[in-house]
């Protein structure tokens, strides 16, 4: 029994203790428009994207967020923009965010309505840069400017 719940301990030490993994995408239209979704908790803009699933790796996670959030399919992976690990980035847990430019197909439609309230596409001019949610401000003009960034 004792070693049963030494085990317990150590599964809730590791996954308490440390930053949790996720995606945050930049999806981009064939027409270049950059797509946002708008978090039902918060009313902010930002970027799709999520925690990595146990026994996910990151692409099979992209893929799914991005259907999730917005309806499209990730047709091609483009660049790592960065890799964002600051504590304070989400103010629900400490993430290490993996930024990805992606391509993406299909219909914006929300899936996940309990997260995300609306899904719309920008041109770079009608960015709502300034009040995004977490870190996308940072991220985004990150990407905009060509840079790739450990954080």
């Amino acid at each position: 029994m004792r070693q049963y719940w030494q085990f317990i301990s150590t599964v809730l030490g590791v996954i308490f203790r440390h930053p949790i993994a996720g995606a945050t995408l930049i999806p981009i239209l064939p027409d270049d428009r950059i797509v946002l979704v708008r978090r039902r908790d918060t009313g902010t803009w930002g970027l799709p994207g999520g925690i990595v699933d146990w026994g996910e790796d990151l692409p099979t996670a992209a893929k799914r967020e991005l259907k999730e959030e917005t309806g499209l399919d990730l047709a091609q992976f483009g660049r790592l923009v960065g890799i964002y690990s600051a504590p304070d980035r989400d103010p629900r847990i400490h993430s290490i965010s993996m930024l990805l430019e992606v391509r993406a197909t299909g219909n914006l439609n929300v899936e996940d309505t309990t997260e995300i309230s609306e899904v719309r596409a920008f041109t770079r001019a009608e960015l709502p840069l300034g009040n995004l949610s977490h870190d996308h401000d940072r991220q985004l003009q990150d990407y905009l400017d060509g840079l790739t960034t450990i954080a």
